[in-house]
């Protein structure tokens, strides 16, 4: 190979090629696993995408077949003949050594992938994009080529690998049937229903201004990186890092951030602060309060994340209206939406692949439309129906109390901090109803007495009845729960 060419080995090709023609036991695998760009020679090419083709066609892939597919593309000159086809056949005597021949051609394959990349890179560098946006996108090209390795292919059940898989799993489960298969939310009714938050699932926390969105998700990020010693990554673009540990440190040692907030601490309290900072300082909690972030930049920090760290067990993104898209191969500027919907539809897609990516939870929190006559539903997530077709689980909160009248809360129709935690969509379980409260003062969530509770399935969500006025056409600011009343 000369130092000007791309890495290749036309001898490696031709015999994988032959390989594949001589014996058809292993042509499934080949033909499933590699991709013409594999091939450098152009000729290589067109025989490879021949062989595809007659094999799509449920045909035996051989001189004939071949030479007769490549005649019907018109490419049977390009792919060197039919003395080229038949001496493919005849170079290779044995397909034994199939696999070495596969090696040397991926291994080929990935090297030019890295050069085109590298070129990429550069061009992308020097064309004045901002370097954040530039860095994101080298690391997506090169973890792109990485997941070569990594590709998924059709399998059969015939084997009963799979089969034997899934019923090892659920004969654990058996003999530990307490046990939380997912990470746990640290509210009990909602591990009840979820078996915790299952790894590679997309979920949506949803509600309308004011009602403690912010508050739930960080009192989850709480109990799985306080209490349970696990690694979590925050992605807040509207709060800075400050208020989020605020909150955190008020809600975990139980103390009003009022109170704290006006130097009203009481001694026990600042006890209860100490040991709640000395806590969250040891824990495994990473924020990043950067404004506008897109779903590859955060994937891309992640990935940094879990190479420093180890692991990553959580990410919590706060919140979909507010982060931006990248509609072409996560660099700004490439391409431009059509509108907001579209952008919004792009960004859960990109949430759930990270999700699936990274193989951990993710959650999403999202507005409703201001509409307060109602309790909340699906139909009310903002600008996109995509949040809900891409989202594994969506829960709303629903709290009374921050719409109710004085005179409702004085007759106690409405009770003062009681919380409904909504399950509208699970895609792998049950909907439901968790009953909370909500502790204003130290801005958190906490299960609802549960003594009294017969232990048997939650009750079930049923969607409000239609009817109602909807207002696709509302033009109020996004806002958030910063305020949250008490």
């Amino acid at each position: 190979m000369a130092n000007n060419q791309m890495p290749h080995n036309l001898e490696a090709e031709a015999a994988l090629l032959g390989c594949i023609i001589i014996d058809g036991d292993i042509q499934s695998e080949l033909l499933e696993t590699l991709k013409e760009d594999d091939f450098y020679q152009e000729s290589d090419r067109l025989v490879f995408d021949a062989m595809r083709k007659v094999y799509g066609a449920r045909k035996p892939v051989d001189v004939v077949t071949l030479t007769d597919m490549l005649e019907r593309e018109g490419t049977l000159e390009r792919a060197g003949g039919l003395q080229r086809i038949t001496e493919l056949a005849e170079i290779t005597p044995s397909a034994a050594n199939y696999k070495q021949y596969f090696e040397i051609v991926r291994r080929d394959a990935i090297r030019r992938s890295l050069i085109r990349a590298a070129k990429g890179i550069i061009e992308v560098s020097t064309a004045g994009t901002e370097a954040r946006e530039a860095v994101a996108y080298a690391e997506k090209q090169v973890y792109d080529i990485s997941k070569q390795e990594d590709s998924s292919q059709l399998a059969g059940l015939a084997d009963g690998a799979v089969i034997r898989q899934v019923l090892g799993k659920f004969e654990d489960i058996q003999s530990d049937p307490n046990a939380f298969r997912g990470l746990e939310t640290g509210f009990r009714q909602l591990d009840r229903i979820t078996n915790g938050l299952q790894k590679s699932d997309l979920i949506v926390i949803a509600a309308r201004p004011g009602m403690g969105k912010t508050s739930l998700a960080m009192n989850i990020v709480e109990n799985v990186c306080l209490n349970k010693g696990k690694t979590a990554a925050v992605f807040s673009l509207e709060m800075p890092r400050s208020q989020i540990v605020q909150r955190l440190l008020c809600a975990h040692a139980d103390v009003s951030m009022e109170k704290a907030l006006s130097g009203k601490l009481a001694q026990k309290e600042w006890k209860n602060l100490m040991i709640a900072s000395d806590k969250l300082q040891k824990s495994k909690l990473f924020i990043d309060d950067s404004s506008r972030v897109t779903p590859q930049e955060i994937l891309s920090k992640c990935r940094r994340l879990a190479a420093s760290t180890g692991s990553i067990d959580l990410v919590m993104i706060d919140y979909i209206q507010l982060m931006g898209g990248a509609p072409s191969g996560g660099v700004k500027g490439g391409g431009s939406f059509e509108n907001r919907q579209q952008e919004i539809a792009s960004i859960t897609r990109d949430l759930k692949i990270m999700a699936k990516e990274l193989d951990v939870p993710v959650i999403a929190l999202s507005q409703l439309r201001r509409i307060q006559t109602k309790e909340p539903q699906l139909s009310d997530l903002r600008e996109s129906g995509a949040i809900e077709q891409d989202a594994d689980i969506v829960m709303f909160i629903n709290r009374p109390d921050v719409t109710a009248t004085a005179e409702e809360l004085a007759k106690k129709t409405v009770v003062k901090g009681a919380a409904e935690l909504i399950l509208a969509k699970h895609r792998n379980g049950s909907l439901g109803r968790v009953q909370l409260r909500f502790i204003g003062e130290s801005t958190k969530f906490v299960d609802v007495d549960e003594q009294n509770l017969p232990d048997e399935e939650p009750v079930h969500y049923t969607p409000p009845p239609e009817g109602y006025e909807d207002d696709p056409g509302s033009t109020f600011p996004d806002y958030d729960d910063t305020g949250i009343p008490e």
